[in-house]
């Protein structure tokens, strides 16, 4: 999840007209709307074409606040096996697995990963793909190397050397992702050094495998034009992260200074609003065409402090213009303070599931 400040449109009160025009607009249809590949050069592929497997993403999920926690439980999730039914019989395609290798791994040299905690990604996959479900596992919150790139690199490289080598034999349904929201000391320009250098290691073991690579400062939208991916590469889907306006879906955040003051701003759906949201994925979706790579919206969502109605009507919207411009999504997250399912009543929040699949 970004952490990042993001420009933001001030809001006015939700007027009562406004939400039941938008909750109305939820309502029509119970269709799935299928992500349509942006048409591309059809290039000679051995392995999976990358834009098929972008369609196939579809509509997903991330199952945020547990392995990717210091210890899976610390921030009040642990994975169960009744989450990837849910998930999977909501209509959901895919989840994205926000994993923190580097809480699981020796600080030095050979850099070995804990053998049991790839025992409990493994079961998190197996879930996952025993259900039809697309799984994404990537490094997330490794905040060292956001501060120390240089220090951390071999560290990095290592970690997906065994994370390649360990998960080579799986299918193509398994994805991975390199590196959660690129920050700090981790430059566009240091970054695009270091992912080329990644990417290397994981073709070593994974020459087909469907890698996901997002640009720097947090995988913004802004820093799509400083991402320099292999030209040599076919098989990469690039990610970006939305949290337009921020002041809206970080309202309230503990982990964002500032963010008590914000607490009561509503999302209208106003032509300025929604138009804001249509000229940052614009962006990507320009980018994404003239570049000849896949999109996949990796994380969008809303924070619970902000009221219901909003985070309903922003969520749907969000989803729906992707959608329209051939983006893959996954939303953050599933079960914790974004959460589209409620552990502690077991049940979903409805409205805000139907915003996600109508």
């Amino acid at each position: 999840m970004t952490t990042g400040i993001s420009h933001f449109v001030p809001t006015l009160a939700l007027s009562v007209l406004t939400l039941t025009c938008l909750l109305a607009v939820l309502a029509v249809g119970c269709v799935p709307i299928t992500v349509v590949p942006t048409p591309h050069p059809a290039p000679t592929l051995e392995g999976p074409d990358p834009f098929a497997q972008n369609a196939r993403l579809g509509r997903g999920v991330n199952l945020g606040n547990a392995l990717e926690a210091p210890r899976e439980g610390e921030w009040g999730v642990t994975l169960e096996e009744e989450y990837f039914d849910l998930i999977r019989q909501a209509g959901f395609n895919s989840v994205r697995i926000p994993i923190r290798w580097s809480a699981h791994a020796d600080l030095e040299e050979p850099y070995r990963i804990q053998p049991a905690f790839f025992q409990r990604v493994d079961w998190a996959v197996d879930q996952a793909l025993s259900r039809g479900l697309l799984a994404i596992i990537n490094v997330h919150h490794y905040e060292e190397i956001m501060q120390d790139p240089d220090g951390h690199r071999a560290r990095f490289l290592a970690l997906w050397e065994q994370i390649a080598d360990h998960y080579r034999d799986y299918p193509p349904e398994l994805l991975f992702e390199l590196l959660n929201e690129p920050t700090g000391s981790l430059t566009p320009r240091v970054w695009n050094n270091l992912l080329a250098e990644a990417l290397q290691v994981v073709r070593r073991s994974n020459p087909q495998r469907t890698v996901i690579v997002g640009p720097g400062y947090w995988n913004s939208i802004p820093a799509l034009g400083q991402l320099r991916l292999p030209a040599d590469d076919p098989y990469l889907i690039v990610t970006v992260h939305y949290y337009n306006p921020f002041p809206f879906t970080h309202q309230g955040a503990e982990w964002v200074s500032g963010s008590q003051a914000w607490l009561g701003t509503r999302w209208e759906g106003t032509p300025a609003e929604q138009q804001a949201i249509q000229r940052d994925l614009d962006v990507a979706a320009n980018w994404a065409r003239k570049n000849g790579r896949p999109l996949f919206l990796g994380e969008f969502g809303a924070y619970s402090k902000a009221d219901m109605a909003s985070r309903v009507a922003w969520t749907a919207y969000v989803a729906r213009q992707a959608e329209a411009r051939g983006m893959s999504w996954a939303y953050w997250e599933f079960c914790a303070g974004f959460g589209v399912y409620d552990r502690v009543r077991r049940a979903w929040n409805q409205d805000l599931l139907r915003a996600l699949i109508p």
